[in-house]
């Protein structure tokens, strides 16, 4: 039937029993009630606790009883029990719809449950500081950004007023942020250079505003293309892409783009005018250039700006002191600002020492402009870069706050909203008051604010002493940043920071364990001198995954630190077997080596591995050994290990290499008679083990015991139950350890 087509599989039962339909694509979530229909005839139809009511249901009770579409009713029966189960499984129910809400837009959350009364003085008190501040650090960053002073605004307000009814942290202060504005304004330099050539015999301040035109094209394209990419990775869910930027990446990151501000606010404290430069060594190019020209510094501009670096700074310090004292922190920037302004107007500095200026900010909002998309393949790696830095950045610091403040990242955004109309106040009616602000005195706000970013220097000796690869990754970071650029710099830091992990599980610690006195502890014996090994026992740890890279080094690691190689104990056992061989005279008995018993199967080979239904099957190999106790005396001290307990406690997992090599290893020691237990294994570690058919054989399941001392006693069990039946009977020609598993194959 064209209309309606659903698949049926169905089973057949006995004869007796009424027939079952299999339905196999329903939901695994009522598998349990609704994976088998029986008929109609037979039993009432199955009832969801939320199924579907009124005259729907009646419709899809009459599709049941009726004969429609040309079906009959067994089919009818089954097409009605899949649509309940499905309507049932995706239904919209009013709190799916709220929690929706919530999820999309936190606003509809904390508004109505905000308490007016608690919170307001608090919220007043930081709008009003992040609104002082937030308009030097605007006016400057868009200096960062290469874009006119005004965007610096504009970039302070919206993204705010959007934060307030997207975000869900209450303690964010969203705009500028130094390391984006520079990561922008190193793209809008690279595609529109100081030098361009605009088209058109314009002179050289229409040249200027042309100029800055298309830079602002380039952020608008930039940043448009940035936030699209988080929207994608954030539907997407890949918000774990932070965890790759780990703490040590992130800070030596962002103390190398302090770097980076530093030098590129160096021409405007000092008045002088340079070439901006962008990508590799640019911040060699920027030093370079800002010391050729010193000589031609402004003094009244560098006096400014120290002038206002000193009232920061000290400022700054006063705040920390008393900050239990103070009510709210002295808006330093703000006063700064006013200060620098009014000095500037007052002895008309820019006319009369040739101070730069902020310039011209006009009144109003512009109104909205489509970006150049045609822009997007000439930045879409910076775009990347941009997005991942500033989600990084922002969630790194969302999720410290509300750690310290003991809230989920899901909070009221008050404060923002009065941040952001003071940046409003600004734009719309005093702006033209800092028209005559220099650019000294925002260079030195921003090169004190990044104080904090230089005092990550701290972080050296610190990770000397506890991490040598994290002191890697912060150097590596830092220096690539520093010389390569901001982008490449942070591309070249994750794929360091992922060749320290895959060296991490390449090179994990190995230890052998013993037993603590009186306990069923088991400890590294060097750690404590208590500690010590059990006669005949050899405990062996590795704290990382099995896998393909370090595998090998795995077995290497046990033969060496146990001290007990299968290869050099048969070797001691031959040269064992040749001395006693010309003591007894038995000249056949200096080629006598541990024999494998030969396994024969209807006349042929059963170790040759077998085909079955396309499966390759490996039977079991049992090996003998023929070491007389006679020849003992012949051996080398130390031949006196009977197990060997892998302590599987901390793998998380092990692929089919390293089933291979565990396979290898013991087959390897039972052909000398030692036994390999597996201790600690996770349900992880088990799957990947019959995965890969290492279980092949029953009685290798024989070897997993659920701890170290479980494997312990059960080798002690074993051993003592040898004694008895060799003492009870006479001693037999051939001992058979343990079965060994066949290699698997991938």
């Amino acid at each position: 039937m064209p209309f309606v087509c659903v698949n049926v599989n169905i089973t057949s039962t006995l004869s007796n029993s009424p027939p079952t339909f299999k339905i196999p694509f329903v939901s695994q979530e009522y598998s349990s009630h609704s994976l088998f229909f029986p008929t109609p005839d037979s039993y009432p139809v199955w009832q969801h606790p939320e199924s579907p009511s009124g005259n729907f249901s009646r419709l899809l009770l009459g599709i049941r009883n009726g004969k429609c579409f040309g079906l009959n009713s067994t089919e009818m029966f089954l097409i009605y029990n899949f649509i309940s189960v499905c309507l049932c499984t995706f239904r919209c129910t009013p709190k799916k719809i709220r929690n929706i809400i919530y999820m999309f837009l936190p606003i509809t959350k904390w508004l109505p449950a905000y308490k007016f009364k608690e919170y307001v003085l608090g919220d007043l008190v930081s709008g009003i500081s992040t609104g002082v501040l937030q308009l030097p650090q605007g006016l400057a960053f868009a200096m960062l950004a290469a874009v006119p002073p005004i965007f610096g605004l504009y970039s302070s307000f919206y993204p705010v007023i959007m934060y307030c009814f997207f975000g869900t942290s209450r303690h964010i202060s969203i705009g500028p942020f130094a390391v984006i504005s520079l990561m922008i304004g190193g793209v809008a330099v690279r595609l529109v250079p100081d030098d361009i050539v605009i088209p058109g015999g314009v002179n050289a301040t229409n040249g200027t505003e042309a100029r800055d035109a298309l830079r602002v094209k380039v952020a608008m394209s930039v940043t448009l293309l940035s936030g699209i990419i988080q929207f994608c990775l954030g539907v997407c869910r890949f918000g774990f892409v932070a965890i790759y930027l780990t703490e040590p990446l992130v800070r030596g990151f962002t103390t190398a783009a302090a770097v980076h501000v530093f030098t590129s606010m160096l021409k405007y404290l000092f008045g002088v005018k340079t070439k901006r430069y962008s990508g590799i060594f640019s911040v060699v190019y920027s030093t370079v250039a800002v010391l050729q020209n010193v000589k031609n510094l402004n003094v009244c501009s560098l006096g400014v700006g120290l002038m206002v670096f000193g009232l920061l700074l000290g400022g700054k310090e006063f705040n920390e002191r008393f900050k239990e004292k103070l009510p709210a922190p002295i808006p330093l920037e703000f006063f700064a600002v006013v200060m620098g302004t009014g000095i500037s107007a007052g002895f008309n500095l820019k006319e009369s020492y040739n101070v730069d200026v902020v310039g011209t900010l006009p009144l109003g909002l512009l109104p909205p402009a489509n970006p150049d998309t045609s822009l997007f393949h000439l930045v879409y790696v910076d775009a990347i870069a941009i997005a991942i830095v500033g989600f990084s950045v922002t969630i790194s610091m969302a999720k410290t706050l509300a750690n310290k403040h003991g809230y989920q990242v899901d909070g009221n955004q008050l404060a923002g909203c009065l941040a952001s109309l003071m940046i409003l106040l600004v734009i719309l009616a005093t702006g033209f008051l800092f028209e005559s602000l220099p650019q000294a005195v925002l260079s030195a706000i921003v090169i004190v604010n990044l104080k904090g970013m230089f005092m990550q220097f701290s972080d050296l000796p610190f990770f000397w002493r506890t991490s040598k690869i994290e002191l890697t990754i912060w150097l590596t970071t830092f220096v690539s940043s520093l010389f390569l650029g901001l982008d490449y710099g942070l591309i070249t830091a994750v794929i360091i920071a992922l060749l320290t992990v895959i060296y991490r599980t390449q090179s994990p610690s190995y230890k052998v364990l013993g037993q603590l006195p009186e306990t069923d502890v088991y400890i590294d014996i060097d750690a404590y001198e208590e500690v010590k090994e059990i006669p005949g026992i050899k405990i062996f740890q590795i704290n990382a995954p099995i896998y393909y890279a370090n595998s090998d080094l795995y077995s290497n690691a046990l033969k060496r630190k146990t001290g007990v190689n299968p290869a050099v104990i048969m070797g001691a056992r031959r040269k064992a077997m040749r001395k006693y061989a010309k003591e007894v005279g038995n000249a056949n008995m200096a080629n006598a080596t541990v024999v494998k018993a030969d396994a024969e199967v209807d006349g042929e080979d059963a170790t040759k591995r077998e085909e079955e239904d396309g499966e390759v099957k490996y039977p079991p190999i049992v090996i003998k050994s023929t070491f007389p106790e006679e020849m003992q005396r012949f051996m080398p001290p130390g031949d006196n290990i009977h197990t060997v307990i892998l302590d599987f406690t901390q793998v998380n997992f092990i692929d089919s290499v390293g089933v291979k090599t565990l396979a290898g290893i013991v087959k390897e020691y039972g052909d000398v008679g030692i036994y390999v237990y597996l201790a600690g294994c996770s349900a992880q570690v088990v799957n990947d083990l019959t995965r890969n058919r290492f279980f092949e054989n029953p009685a290798l399941w024989e070897l997993l015991f659920h701890s170290i001392h479980d494997a312990v006693l059960g080798s002690q069990r074993r051993e003592a139950l040898a004694e008895q039946e060799a003492s009870a009977a006479p001693p037999q020609e051939d001992l058979e350890p343990n079965a060994t598993p066949a290699t698997p194959e991938a």
